[in-house]
């Protein structure tokens, strides 16, 4: 039964595509969970840390008060009114749609951030099932496409890049290039003391230079992860995008929404579409970018 059903998928790259983009509606769904309660569980910890280290009362009590969170209890709820979403309320995009963006109880306006990342990994999930065919790529790909995504939200909502997150997407560039499924072993590891070291340096230099700290260790965690899966050689692409990209973005704000200067601009959902677009498409950036070089030259 299972050699059939995978020799269905191998021959059927339609069939294979929907199952991925379906897939990834369902696993939207749990990034919403991610964005949402990764960040509030960090804060926790750091604020039982600190409550440690400082000594301070009734740390007991506090801990009591706070009900337990983490990604699996409680169950998905109205943030206004503690309202427990149902199973027909919960299905990705479609409750969404059917509840006209509002809670079923309160009526409050449901962010409609929720059916976005659902949407997005649903495409997403489909052109990298499109674009490797059924197989370990496709799967490892998938993966770190849907990483990807939860830092980049986690980044614009806190900026903040989790090592929750970024150290295994790390470990698990480094442990996949054992059999290899996308580089060998000794391009993993170039790769990822090459990506960490790469914006460690720029980030030392920009601070003596100016004084201030032009981006976060995060970003550093989060390119040495994408050196381990990509290797050295797609590196530069990937600072290259990132760079031109972020510059068009903030500009782009500046202009357009009149966001201060000073204000920061998180570069980790620049980092994640660059090195996306060139896990998928990187030699062909590259061979567009080296004709339009050799064009100028």
């Amino acid at each position: 039964m299972t050699t059939t059903i995978v020799q269905l998928l191998q021959s059927n790259t339609a069939l294979w595509v929907s199952v991925a983009a379906i897939l990834g509606l369902v696993v939207g769904s749990f990034l919403n969970v991610v964005i949402h309660r990764l960040p509030l569980i960090m804060e926790r910890e750091w604020m039982e840390q600190y409550q440690e280290l400082a000594g301070e009362p009734n740390q007991n009590t506090v801990k009591e008060e706070q009900p337990p969170v983490n990604l699996v209890t409680p169950g998905s709820q109205c943030p206004h009114c503690g309202h427990h979403i149902r199973a027909w309320e919960n299905i990705p995009v479609i409750s969404y749609l059917l509840l006209h963006g509002r809670c079923s109880n309160c009526h409050v306006a449901i962010s409609v951030r929720y059916p976005i990342v659902e949407l997005i990994t649903c495409l997403l999930s489909a052109v990298v099932a499109w674009h490797f065919g059924f197989g370990w790529q496709a799967v490892a790909a998938m993966l770190l496409t849907w990483s990807l995504i939860a830092l980049s939200a986690i980044d614009i909502d806190h900026q903040l890049l989790p090592d929750a997150i970024t150290l295994p997407l790390l470990w698990a560039g480094l442990t996949i290039s054992l059999f290899p499924v996308f580089i060998d072993s000794q391009a993993s590891i170039s790769g990822a003391l090459a990506g960490y070291l790469c914006l460690w340096v720029i980030y030392h230099l920009f601070k003596l230079i100016t004084g201030k700290e032009g981006m976060g260790y995060g970003d550093f965690k989060l390119l040495a992860a994408l050196g381990a899966w990509m290797g050295w050689s797609a590196l530069p692409i990937v600072v290259l995008l990132s760079s031109v990209v972020g510059a068009i973005a903030g500009i782009t704000m500046i202009i357009v929404r009149g966001r201060d200067r000073q204000v920061p601009i998180p570069f980790g959902p620049y980092l994640a579409a660059a090195g996306w677009l060139t896990l998928l498409w990187g030699t062909h950036i590259a061979d567009i970018y080296l004709r339009w070089a050799g064009s100028l030259a």
